[in-house]
């Protein structure tokens, strides 16, 4: 269920409020670009800026428009296991596909502490949960071992892996068997990601430009790396140019450059600074998505 491009999608403001209109006309954009499935809520959603009613109200949307054109897969990561718990019951509620649940971050847990954390939401769902692994901005690395034991569980199904080390999806096929989904969480790296034995990636870059995002991630799949080489050549400037700041500040940028959505964020983060707006310019002009 669980391939191909999928956007981490961002979550549209106006005026400082949830913009839902314009996240709904995105579910369907996405659909008609060929996106894969569609992940809210995430740290590209700005999770950590909405509040918790916000949070739920924008899985809900997401879901119901896309009404099973493609899976949801929504984010309900917490550091605090209580309020993960919630979120991951309230995205089952609503009929979401999946659940992306993050390591928890500034805590630092233990590998034993994280296995708790995974067990006691894996034992609290029916919904198929896919770990992300993001030890640069969790401070906590869940090592191939703990994430071999998760696997044995029947509804633990696959890791979104942001580490940026492509042997890790070779050591994690071999403690967590080649069924196990392994997914990248780095729009530069997904190409290689996919050779290693990868089946998709969780994008920032498909918010502003997913149907090279879908292509690259079908050629993948149909082993045609050469395809996908070319098309990772037309996006890696885009990748470089939408990281440069945080990454959704970047996509949103570029996708108010397209007529999407407005590139408002919420504070700490800002909008981009113009050299870095010339730059996301410069990667939709090489990608062939901007005059």
């Amino acid at each position: 269920m669980f391939k191909g491009s999928m956007p981490a999608l961002v979550t549209p403001f106006k005026d400082g409020a949830v913009d839902f209109e314009t996240l709904k006309r995105l579910v369907d954009w996405h659909v008609d670009q060929g996106s894969h499935g569609l992940v809210p809520v995430g740290t590209t959603g700005e999770s950590p800026t909405l509040s918790h009613e916000e949070h739920e109200a924008v899985v809900e949307t997401v879901v119901a428009q896309s009404a099973g054109r493609i899976p949801v897969i929504a984010g309900t990561g917490s550091n605090n296991t209580a309020e993960a718990m919630r979120f991951l019951k309230h995205a089952e509620a609503v009929g979401a596909d999946g659940a992306l649940v993050v390591t928890p971050y500034y805590n630092k847990p233990t590998q034993a502490g994280l296995y708790a954390h995974f067990k006691m939401l894996h034992d609290a769902t029916d919904l198929p949960i896919i770990i992300y692994n993001i030890p640069g901005r969790s401070a906590v690395d869940m090592t191939p071992v703990t994430m071999g034991e998760l696997a044995k569980l029947p509804r633990i199904v696959g890791v979104k892996d942001a580490t940026g080390d492509l042997a890790r999806v070779c050591a994690q096929r071999i403690s967590c068997g080649p069924e196990f989904l392994q997914i990248s969480g780095e729009d530069a790296t997904a190409h290689g990601f996919n050779a290693q034995g990868g089946i998709g990636c969780i994008s920032v870059t498909a918010n502003a430009a997913p149907r090279l995002c879908a292509d690259l991630q079908e050629a993948c799949l149909a082993g045609d790396y050469g395809r996908a080489l070319e098309i990772q050549d037309r996006l890696m400037p885009l990748h470089h140019a939408i990281f440069t700041e945080p990454g959704l500040c970047g996509a949103k940028y570029a996708m108010s450059r397209l007529g999407l959505c407005e590139d408002e964020v919420r504070v700490p983060l800002l909008p981009l600074t113009e050299p870095t707006r010339d730059l996301v310019d410069l990667g939709l002009r090489h990608a062939g998505l901007l005059n």
